[in-house]
């Protein structure tokens, strides 16, 4: 018995070996893609600070992420649009009559919509990837609005919205002109990753790079051929990673222009974020194209619920810049947060809610807890601020450090606006390391 005893430790002990190894390359493959694929500095988190010598989040270093071409994944890309008039005015001081809309090859004449299609790039067998832009051109002049949807291409929400919205408007009603892209990340889609095929997040290399990685190529002729075209842009995306939003506009505040689209949503929370450079709304703001992200929902799943509110936000959002002619008017102004934490597990195991998104919470709130399976010993994790829960980890089994409750903070008053750029509470050691967009 003893002897039998022995061989099965042995065997499972190589066999545990085994499994190790090939979890430690698997988390190796992570995290050397998260090196690369920083989170956005979208929030104030509650965690550790980190160590000296630790990667500097992307914000902190904005100003010298551009590199010369053939040097990085970025290039300088000058303003593409000095817009003399301001968005909200845009169609009422438009003058003359509606122009064909050219792009990608094609004219789109007024009065028409069309299908069009961007290369984004080659498969291994050096087929080309071909992504489609449905283009709606109005009757009179105005704004072009450019709809992004799947630049993740596991966030499946954006791509029914950008649907419904192309198809529910007519182009005879409608002054200016509509993009929408429903899938950026079609290779990304089709694999149901969030990443590109090189494990790259394409939402970190915009403007991107014509000799520079696979994503970079692929954000900049993106940029290039689509974006540039625009007037201001909704940038759909979803939670990352099992976690699931809020529908919530990410914007940033100290823009006039990206104020007119955050007031022109309707009932949506706003969440005052500064971009990371390298994001799609970073780069399109640094263009002088105004872009807010709309955040609904989670990865993986098409949520009736979070659809159709985006789409009446999104057609409200049409309505209220003057593009089209009948008025839609939606629901009472929600909050607006200038400062939101995550709070993250500390330690690990199954992690089951107390809370659901859009509770309200108080200091000392129980959020959820963290249970191990194995001992059945049971954590709590308590909210640190007053406020609502805009953003939340699905249940799971989580590992120590897991950003598990998003809280917008509740604040009596909106800060000065040269405060609007501290997105980190410097006393407490917390840093800016967002979970999505």
């Amino acid at each position: 018995m003893t002897t039998l005893h022995t061989k099965f430790r042995i065997c499972r002990s190589a066999w545990l070996l085994l499994a190790g190894l090939i979890a430690g390359n698997a988390l190796a493959g992570e995290i050397a893609d998260e090196s690369i694929d920083t989170e956005e500095n979208e929030t104030a988190e509650v965690v550790t600070e980190p160590a000296p010598g630790a990667a500097t989040p992307h914000g902190a270093a904005a100003e010298n992420t551009v590199t010369e071409p053939g040097s990085g994944d970025f290039v300088e890309t000058g303003p593409l649009h000095d817009n003399p008039v301001p968005l909200a005015e845009a169609v009422v001081e438009a003058e003359g009559k509606a122009e064909p809309l050219h792009m990608l090859g094609e004219s789109v004449a007024p009065g028409t919509s069309a299908r069009l299609s961007w290369a984004a790039t080659e498969l291994f067998e050096g087929v080309s990837v071909s992504t489609p832009v449905l283009v709606m051109n109005g009757t009179t002049p105005g704004p072009t609005l450019c709809l992004t949807a799947a630049v993740h291409g596991d966030e499946l929400n954006g791509i029914e919205m950008v649907r419904r919205v192309m198809h529910d408007i007519d182009p005879a009603d409608l002054s200016g002109a509509l993009i929408g892209v429903p899938i950026v990340n079609v290779q990304g889609f089709r694999r149901g990753s969030r990443y590109l095929p090189d494990r790259r997040d394409l939402n970190r290399y915009f403007p991107g790079n014509p000799n520079g990685s696979a994503a970079a190529r692929i954000a900049h002729s993106f940029f290039e051929n689509v974006v540039s075209h625009c007037d201001a842009l909704v940038d759909l995306h979803t939670g990352s990673f099992e976690r699931t939003n809020l529908p919530q506009i990410r914007a940033d505040l100290r823009d006039p222009d990206v104020v007119t689209l955050t007031q022109g949503f309707g009932s949506t929370v706003i969440l005052h974020s500064t971009p990371g450079a390298g994001t799609l709304r970073y780069a399109a703001t640094q263009a002088g194209i105004p872009t807010v992200t709309l955040e609904a929902g989670g990865p993986l799943e098409l949520e009736l619920n979070e659809v159709i509110h985006g789409v009446r936000g999104i057609e409200t959002l049409i309505s209220s810049l003057g593009m089209v002619k009948r008025l839609r008017l939606w629901g009472s102004p929600e909050p607006v947060y200038y400062r939101s934490s995550w709070v993250r597990a500390g330690s690990g195991g199954i992690l089951l809610a107390n809370v659901s998104l859009g509770s309200t919470v108080r200091k000392g709130d129980l959020l959820g807890t963290i249970t191990d399976p194995m001992s059945n010993a049971r954590t709590e994790l308590r909210s640190p601020y007053a406020g609502r829960i805009i953003g939340m980890a699905r249940n799971q089994v989580v590992m120590p450090g897991f950003a598990a409750f998003h809280v917008g903070i509740q604040t009596a008053d909106a800060p000065a606006l040269d405060s609007f750029a501290i997105e980190e509470d410097e006393t407490s050691g917390d840093y800016v390391d967002g979970v999505s967009e």
